[in-house]
């Protein structure tokens, strides 16, 4: 998973709560976003039976099962998320794979190495310290193993947010947020840029892909944007009484400008521990 997209993230404690509350809905927007982004996510990680891989910032899996079919019984995937409801989740996907260790912790502060492959869909550019968060993972692979980490592209989730923000202040006559500073993400998410931040993390042989995708932005998918993501967090803020409200003016807001699709391209970069 804020106050922009699901991913460009608010503090730690905020994005927490905000995808524990999202949990549920969170599942329900996996087949039309996080599944298809984490299947072509851990497809860059080429990975092979027997391998072991932590997955930061799992969520409920979208990379973490297909990761774990891929590695098979003797392979091992440990599964790591902030969000216990999210890791309940996880839990009880995965029980017919035993390779697959889901873990309520912080992952900036995970101890095991010698990791095959670490990989993370859209968790980096959560952590407080994106580039130390980033830089500790990557020491978690071992000499020579891999990493896949993946962020949004430049443009990507940020209609959505701001038809969410004209929402909320159509509902709640509460004005927007101020203009703020640049986030760390995005001063990187095009190729060129994320490419040089990969290498300047100790990364060797680094590619990025471009992982094309569209939401077709139907009632019920619009709102699982919402629901289901970190955005999930500015409805926090909103009065009960007024939840229903900005979910019609959302609708309403995207329907007269008739936008029908929503921009959710990722980057996948992927390189070698030296």
């Amino acid at each position: 998973m804020n106050s922009e997209d699901s991913v460009r993230c608010a503090g730690r404690t905020e994005l927490r709560g905000a995808f524990d509350a999202a949990a549920a809905d969170f599942t329900a927007l996996g087949r039309h976003l996080w599944e298809p982004i984490g299947a072509v996510a851990v497809s860059m990680a080429c990975l092979q039976p027997g391998e072991r891989v932590l997955d930061a910032c799992c969520g409920t899996g979208a990379s973490a099962i297909p990761a774990a079919r891929l590695v098979g019984r003797r392979g091992l995937v440990d599964a790591v998320d902030l969000s216990e409801p999210m890791i309940g989740e996880l839990w009880w996907l995965s029980k017919d794979l035993p390779q697959l260790r889901a873990h309520r912790a912080d992952v900036t502060s995970w101890t095991a190495g010698g990791y095959d492959v670490v990989q993370s869909a859209l968790g980096i550019s959560c952590f407080p310290d994106m580039a130390a968060g980033t830089e500790h993972l990557i020491s978690l692979a071992r000499p020579g193993g891999r990493a896949v980490l993946t962020i949004w592209r430049d443009g990507a989730m940020l209609a959505a947010g701001r038809h969410l923000r004209r929402a909320i202040t159509e509902a709640t006559g509460v004005p927007p947020p101020q203009s703020r500073e640049p986030r760390p993400v995005e001063r990187i998410n095009q190729v060129d840029s994320y490419v040089a931040w990969l290498r300047e993390r100790g990364l060797v042989d680094v590619e990025v892909a471009v992982n094309r995708l569209a939401l077709t932005m139907t009632p019920e998918v619009a709102w699982l944007v919402i629901a289901g993501s970190g955005f999930r967090g500015a409805l926090a803020k909103v009065p009960a009484h007024a939840l229903d409200a900005v979910r019609e003016f959302y609708l309403a807001s995207l329907r007269d400008e008739g936008m029908a699709e929503l921009d959710a391209t990722t980057l996948i970069g992927s390189g070698r521990r030296c």
